[in-house]
């Protein structure tokens, strides 16, 4: 009972305090679960991929931002971040694998270590916000339930982007220079009022203590100095942007204590060139690891000092000369100029958008009305954390290329001016200079803490949670499940077989999820203690936004060259996938039934990822049904009419029930295997050519012997002569071959070219080979008595027959060549 009335009773504080940690438990959480929405490809591209890549030796992809020849991404941080973990994970995975057999390399390893060490570093920028908050007596408990209810932090602080890096790094300098400010402020007045002590001290001995007091005080003018300005290198090197957040804070450092009688322009001097020399050894780091990694530079030129300025990569200028080409930023988008400030700021922030962008025009007002002695001033933490936000955000509105993650850094300046304002309204008090009717009705209906007080807390409650469901589950979600599939499909597939993979409307899939080793480099087999070369046995290609014809048109050709390889010498076997929203599934049956390609291109649903949403392919609001995400799998073409949730609405609740169903089935990411019909090859019948083999002869004997059979037809019809000169010249064909009246002309003809053939009699002993190995022929011989000598009797073969009778030598094989009785038939025919 007394637990539960401290629990009751306990401050708002604490119960903010222990709502900020649920938070950060769910922030922890969602790293394992894990979070399978997918919210922009640079997650992955731009650290992830390449690391996780060239340490596992994976397939992956290397995008135009890590080219050797013009390279924009330095590769110092996320080495240090990831490449280094890895191998302290690699070697922990290698032990449980010998001692509990657990394999703990996987899809879900790449994915969730990664973000593990994002998280970790997100939670610097909770520290940073208590720091301040305590430096300055400010209440910390309602600034850290915003910052950790926020869906930036619970969706980007747990994602391996550089803008996350760039917000922690950005955090930090908040916090050095709001301590440097406090510092300077402090010992600064003090140092000031001891001097006056001093000035007006009577006494020597009252001089001595005050000038005691005075050189005791710390020093201020250099403090955190190294620490900011690596800071500084580091964040231009991970995200030359950063020079538009870290400038207005470095200026406020530069500039705390002026306008004071202890901190003249020699000190603003002073810091400005101790800060570029501090700068100089992390400038140098970078360079040269760039350097080295891109093979600008090689330990070569360095043994042999060869060295010049090309040897030598400074990524930030890359990256800015990129950018100031319109046609490159193009490439990625293009938005307006008020894009941050009407659309981005909104999102990102909600209701502390409104509140900082109010609080931002009034100061402006006042500032042009003259109205200086209501402002904050410029020294203060109000100014640094205004400078913060809206110097980055004026300048960031200048890029044609405008995202959300882009403002990630303002977050925390912006949170901790306006973050009470979810407690106490808009206004606490009465805004506005002049008690205007109108102003007044204004405050009292929306900025008053009674009118806006009680709502706005629950409106960041409501609007969070929603923004950390969409795109921590929903928002392209299906893409990990797919890699997750394929992986699977790889791993399980027979030997000697092709995968291919095609997407269209999906973000690109990160190869390294897949798990595949890569075919480029050289691989170590441990057993053998050789290396070797894996073949290349996937194939991915991304079609983006391509429309559903002309997608259809690149399935066409893909398969073609696989069905072109399989029947090839090779006899290379293949796997044919496609991956698309399923949103589109009756729109992509319709374009193939169009395209004619149905006779012959089979799509079968494998499997749909829920949930996954594509806002490049969004479901239909309308006139679906859940039956139509499977069109290819209807008997009929026309599927219009059809089903229920076409016709023309009702409004009763089964209507409603359908197309809310047909939504939430639209909801997902559905995977094809894609088969070719084969046409089957078609068996020649053999009855009608008097032929009638047993069913146990092959094909290949069947075709052998029709093709011999119409070879001999041919030869006796006429079309090929030198078979019948031979059988002239054979003396077991002179009383056979007389001609008769039919065929007088022939024979007349084949005896006139029987000397031109001499020459084949002579080279007889070469087919006396055939003669000995031909005891199939010898059928023909017994068939010869049905030429006659009554048939064939012509004088004009006597000299030829008498002149080959000699050779008595090619008697034998010659008569292995007797016409045979099976040609008569075709020549009747004929």
């Amino acid at each position: 009972m007394r637990l539960t009335k401290l629990w009751q009773n306990r401050s708002p504080g604490d119960r903010h305090l222990g709502t900020y940690f649920c938070f950060a438990a769910v922030r922890l959480l969602l790293v394992f679960v894990p979070q399978l929405g997918y919210v922009h490809p640079d997650e992955f591209f731009q650290s992830v991929e390449v690391m996780t890549g060239d340490h596992f030796r994976l397939e992956h992809t290397r995008t135009w931002e890590f080219n050797n020849s013009l390279p924009v991404r330095s590769i110092v941080l996320p080495f240090a971040l990831l490449r280094i973990p890895w191998s302290f994970y690699e070697f922990v995975a290698e032990c449980m694998k010998v001692w509990w057999q657990l394999e703990l390399l996987g899809t879900y390893a790449y994915v969730v270590f990664p973000r593990l060490i994002y998280t970790v570093i997100s939670f610097s920028n909770d520290y940073c916000l208590f720091r301040i908050c305590r430096l300055y007596g400010l209440r910390f408990e309602i600034r850290l339930l915003a910052l950790g209810s926020s869906w930036i932090l619970l969706v980007f602080g747990t994602r391996t982007f550089s803008n996350s890096l760039e917000m922690a790094m950005c955090s930090w300098l908040l916090c050095l220079v709001s301590d440097c400010m406090l510092r300077t402020n402090t010992v600064v007045y003090k140092k000031e009022f001891l001097e006056e002590k001093y000035d007006k001290a009577e006494s020597i001995s009252e001089r001595v203590r005050i000038w005691k007091l005075k050189n005791s005080l710390p020093a201020h003018n250099l403090q955190h100095l190294m620490a900011m300005s690596t800071i500084c290198v580091a964040g231009v090197f991970n995200r030359p942007t950063f020079l538009l957040f870290g400038a207005p804070m470095v200026f406020f450092w530069l500039l705390r204590g002026m306008g004071t009688r202890s901190i003249t322009f020699r000190d603003f001097n002073l810091r400005i060139a101790l800060f570029c020399l501090c700068a100089l050894p992390a400038l140098v780091f970078f360079i040269f690891c760039d350097s080295l990694y891109y093979q600008h530079l090689t330990l070569g030129e360095l043994h042999m000092m060869h060295l010049s300025i090309d040897n030598f990569v400074f990524t930030p200028w890359n990256f800015i000369k990129a950018n100031l080409d319109s046609a490159q930023t193009a490439s990625h988008g293009v938005h307006p100029c008020y894009v941050h400030l009407m659309v981005n700021m909104p999102m990102l922030f909600n209701v502390l958008a409104l509140a900082s962008l109010g609080a931002f025009a009034q100061l402006l007002l006042r500032f042009f009305r003259a109205e200086y002695q209501v402002l904050p001033r410029f020294q203060s933490i109000v100014s640094l954390m205004s400078g913060a936000i809206f110097v980055p955000l004026f300048f960031l509105s200048l890029i044609n290329h405008q995202e959300p993650r882009f403002l990630l850094p303002v977050t925390f300046p912006l949170i901790l001016l306006h973050a009470p304002k979810l407690i106490t309204g808009f206004s606490a008090k009465y805004p506005f200079q002049k008690d205007h009717p109108l102003l007044r009705l204004f405050y009292d209906k929306l900025l008053s803490t009674k009118a806006s007080g009680p709502y706005l807390l629950k409106i960041w409650y409501v609007s969070n949670v929603a923004l950390t469901l969409f795109f921590g589950f929903i928002h392209q979600a299906g893409v990990y499940p797919l890699a997750a599939d394929i992986s699977h499909v790889i791993a399980t597939k027979p030997a000697a077989t092709h995968v291919h993979l095609i997407t269209s409307h999906i973000y690109s899939l990160p190869l390294h999820l897949i798990n595949i080793p890569s075919s480029r480099v050289l691989h170590f087999n441990r057993q053998t203690h050789q290396r070797y070369r894996r073949p290349r046995d996937f194939y991915m290609y991304e079609y983006g936004g391509l429309p559903l014809d002309s997608l259809l048109q690149k399935v066409k050709l893909i398969s073609g060259s696989c069905e072109v390889k399989q029947s090839g010498p090779s006899r290379r076997r293949y796997k044919l996938y496609l991956a698309i929203p399923a949103s589109l599934s009756a729109d992509l049956h319709e374009a193939l039934v169009h395209s004619n390609a149905s006779s012959y291109l089979n799509f079968e649903l494998l499997k749909v990822f829920y949930p996954h949403l594509s806002t490049e392919a969004f479901p239909r609001l309308q006139g679906r049904h859940p039956c139509d995400v499977d069109a290819p799998h209807w008997a009929h073409d026309d599927l219009r009419g059809t089903c229920a949730a076409e016709q023309l609405p009702a409004f009763s609740f089964a209507y409603l029930n359908k197309q809310f169903s047909s939504f939430v089935h639209q909801l997902g990411l559905a995977l094809y295997e894609i088969d070719v019909t084969r046409n089957k090859p078609r068996y020649v019948s053999l009855a009608h050519s008097g032929f009638s083999p047993s069913k146990g002869f092959s094909l290949l004997i069947v075709q052998f012997l029709i093709c011999l059979a119409l070879c001999i037809a041919a030869a006796q019809a006429g079309f090929i002569a030198s078979p019948v000169t031979t059988y002239a010249a054979a003396p077991a064909y002179a009383a056979s071959y007389a001609a008769p009246v039919a065929y007088s002309a022939p024979v007349a003809t084949y005896a006139a070219a029987a000397p031109a053939y001499s020459t084949y009699a002579a080279a007889a002993p070469a087919y006396s080979t055939y003669a000995a190995a031909a005891p199939a022929y010898s059928t023909y011989a017994a068939a010869a008595p049905a030429y006659t000598a009554s048939v064939y009797s012509a004088p004009a073969y006597t000299a030829p027959v008498t002149t080959y009778a000699a050779g008595a030598a090619y008697a034998a094989p010659v008569t292995t060549y007797s016409a045979p009785a099976i040609v008569s038939p075709f020549l009747k025919k004929k």
